[in-house]
């Protein structure tokens, strides 16, 4: 919607594992829209198995002062994706608005 990175939005990384959910990282986006960290699973935490990304959008646009309707029309995004390779490269980009969104696999 801004044109700009996403830098203060909330974010949460889960493995999905059936009908478990178990969150492994929350962190806030940078200036640049990344993890300050870096990636967010290492060599170690890499493994094949269905993961979730969950955008908190509506706060980070009430923040900017964005007039939302009650409720937001998007409050979270969640985003699952699956890793088949865990010696891969995954970059999942998010761009949003307050009314749409998109993503790909990014490199």
């Amino acid at each position: 919607m801004n044109g700009c990175p996403a830098a203060g939005m909330r974010v949460a990384l889960q493995r999905l594992d059936g009908a478990q959910v178990v969150t492994l990282k929350t962190f806030a986006l940078n200036a640049d829209g990344r993890n300050d960290g870096g990636a967010l699973l290492d060599a170690q935490s890499m493994a094949v198995g269905r993961y979730r990304l969950v955008f908190s959008v509506a706060p980070y646009f009430l923040a900017l002062g964005v007039k939302l309707s009650e409720p937001a029309f998007i409050d979270d995004v969640l985003l699952d994706f699956g890793i088949a390779d865990a010696g891969g490269r995954y970059h999942v980009p998010l761009l949003v608005s307050p009314w749409a969104y998109s993503t790909y696999r990014g490199s």
